[in-house]
């Protein structure tokens, strides 16, 4: 038996995943065909990725498999202590929580974005 696999997109990995990155797709995929794969969208970060490219929030968001993390009180505090709201809402996103005891890891094509940051990545870079 294999554990669950959760994994949070980045913006730059939704704009990727829009864009047609063949690793996007592979997790988009994985987590609509596989019972222990999740994908999450966090809310902040498919507005930025609406906002570099409109259109791909919405997209994103109908695809099965990809679950919409809303912005809701406790992300919206760690969100306000940072700059960026994407990368922040998806940082706090991959925090552990009583469902993801190991919290998730993000999916980034921008992976330097994440250095000196308390999460693990996913390089989408193809």
């Amino acid at each position: 038996m294999s554990e669950a696999m959760h994994i949070v997109l980045d913006e730059t990995a939704v704009a990727a995943a829009g864009q047609g990155n063949i690793l996007a797709s592979r997790l988009i995929h994985r987590a609509h065909a596989e019972p222990d794969w999740f994908l999450y969208a966090p809310a902040c970060v498919l507005v930025e990725a609406d906002r570099n490219r409109p259109g791909t929030a919405e997209h994103i968001a109908a695809l099965p498999g990809v679950m919409v993390l809303d912005l809701d009180l406790p992300a919206a505090l760690a969100v306000a202590r940072h700059e960026t709201w994407a990368a922040s809402h998806a940082q706090h996103a991959a925090q552990p929580t009583p469902d993801r005891p190991d919290g998730a890891i993000v999916a980034t094509t921008a992976p330097r974005q994440w250095e000196g940051r308390p999460v693990r990545i996913l390089d989408l870079t193809p």
